[in-house]
């Protein structure tokens, strides 16, 4: 066994007082106990001597407790400078971004895993190498060091690859700069952590709600289609949640561990929106950043981007994005440099995107490109059965944000609702019900709670297409009947979806005629 593992390592304790220290060592020397390490702090002296063991320290506790002052002496693990280095060795191998330390000269001085990796030489070599010829960028050393090693996040590149550079700089006790820490961050390390915040309580498949026929349909469709790794266009009414859909895609992708960013083409003029998908390079305009921007393509790569709206995207970002599609390059605005990325476009649109084409307002080239895989997302007027479902789900997670005791929906609130039209979808079914749960001090929800928009009530004062109370309830109960019969096609399962015999919906399909 070598002496790594033999040596003993003690703590002297002792009440502080000048020249102790060298008494202690004095009593090591005339012992003639080889030393290979000591560290004071006082008041402690830590001492590293690989021939004393446990039956000598007896002894030598015996002699170092005559010294003046000495209080204990005990044996330690590991003296405290060499467990300090030890951590700091692994917590800088613990970090994937890489990082130096240098000193005032910009040197480097200590370099982790991922920095002589990203420099693409061995640590001996990397060590004392400047970082002026690692970044071959004079200009930004010279402003490091006029400016203390503090100036905001730039852009830099090491080995022809792009990193954002963060600096910290170093300080001695009386103040003076000693050097600073820099750490650079990709791109893809940026984008994971972004999408990562973005997207952390995103699901799969299991977040769509709904278990009418067509969302089951819809659901096995995607999830087919998810593992294809091709370009995938959604189609669908506002409010339907292609958004969500897309987020399932890709959790059920093989890029699921990768960043998924989305973009609404319809938020932001031409411009933004150029900037925000492609970045751009610096001095591209007034007011950019220094060093650029990397845009959703290259924070995301390995992922997905999903562009909403697609059919508002200019002429011009048509372009733009078909070039991409062919080969996976592009540049950044103000840039002259090709930057080639690995990403999945999904897109969604409730436009026709064909008629566009045929007004000359979308690219043919670029729909064929897009539209490789294609879903459509049916609205909440054709899939009656979930309308409740959904309305259930939303309740209790508006109560439950709004920190109210749980409510529920009364009979009649539960029937405008399942008459209502839904034009905005899902997403105005969600808005109605957490307004009511704002709104209200009721634990019930009645009908006025919801505040729908009366689209199939007849106007105030002009009842000429109400009959009779009893004709007016025969109407809407023969309305509800046939939205869900599509949904439950038989007597039986009509009745326990409405909770209720089976032959009082048996006798109200055959007054109505529906089967």
């Amino acid at each position: 066994m070598n002496s790594l593992h033999t040596a003993m390592r003690i703590d002297v304790f002792f009440s502080d007082r000048v020249g102790i220290a060298q008494e202690v060592l004095a009593e090591l020397a005339r012992r003639r106990l080889n030393v290979t390490a000591v560290e004071v702090d006082p008041p402690h002296i830590f001492i590293e001597a690989p021939a004393v063991d446990q039956a000598s320290l007896d002894e030598l506790r015996e002699q170092l407790m005559e010294v003046a002052g000495v209080r204990t002496v005990e044996p330690v693990g590991m003296l405290p400078g060499a467990q300090r280095r030890l951590y700091l060795d692994a917590l800088l191998a613990s970090q994937p971004d890489p990082v130096f330390a240098v000193d005032e000269s910009g040197c480097v001085v200590v370099a982790n895993g991922a920095a002589v990796a990203a420099c693409g030489m061995d640590e001996g070599h990397l060590i004392g190498t400047s970082m002026q010829a690692l970044i071959g960028n004079p200009a930004l050393l010279r402003e490091l060091e006029d400016g203390g090693y503090h100036l905001p996040v730039c852009e830099v590149a090491i080995n022809g690859e792009p990193y954002l550079l963060e600096t910290m700089p170093l300080h001695e006790a009386g103040g003076r700069v000693a050097g600073a820490v820099m750490t650079l961050h990709a791109p893809s390390r940026i984008g994971e952590r972004m999408s990562a915040l973005q997207n952390y309580d995103a699901g799969g498949f299991d977040a769509i709600l709904g278990t009418s026929p067509a969302i089951e349909q819809l659901k096995q469709r995607a999830a087919r289609m998810a593992m294809v790794d091709a370009p995938l266009l959604i189609t669908g009414e506002t409010g339907t949640g292609k958004e969500l859909l897309a987020h399932a895609c890709h959790a059920g992708s093989s890029r699921r561990s990768q960043p998924f960013f989305a973009l609404n083409c319809a938020a932001l003029p031409e411009n933004l929106a150029e900037s925000e998908l492609f970045g751009y390079a610096a001095g591209a305009f007034t007011g950019a950043l220094r060093g650029g921007k990397p845009g959703l393509l290259e924070l995301a790569d390995g992922g997905t981007v999903f562009l909403d709206e697609i059919g508002e995207m200019s002429p011009y970002l048509q372009a733009k994005l078909l070039r991409f599609l062919n080969d996976g390059s592009f540049r950044r605005v103000g840039g002259d440099r090709e930057v080639r990325m690995n990403v999945r476009i999904i897109s969604a649109t409730h436009r026709a995107l064909e008629d566009m084409v045929s007004s000359g307002h979308f690219r043919q080239d670029l729909l064929f490109r897009l539209n490789v895989l294609n879903l459509q997302v049916p609205p909440l007027r054709e899939r009656p059965g979930d309308i409740l479902p959904l309305a259930q789900s939303f309740l209790s997670r508006a109560c439950a944000q709004a920190s109210r005791p749980p409510m529920r929906l009364s009979q009649a609130a539960c029937a405008a609702m399942l008459s209502n039209p839904w034009v905005g979808n899902v997403r105005q079914l969600q808005n109605v019900i957490f307004r009511a749960v704002t709104m209200t001090e009721r634990n019930i929800i009645q009908v006025e709670d919801l505040e729908l928009a009366q689209v199939a009530t007849p106007a105030a004062g002009d009842d000429s297409e109400v009959g009779s109370l009893d004709e007016a309830i025969a109407e809407f109960e023969k309305n509800l009947l046939q939205r869900l019969y599509r949904e439950h096609p038989s007597s039986r399962r009509l009745a326990r979806r409405l909770g209720t015999s089976h032959t009082a919906i048996a006798n109200r399909l055959r007054r109505y005629g529906i089967a």
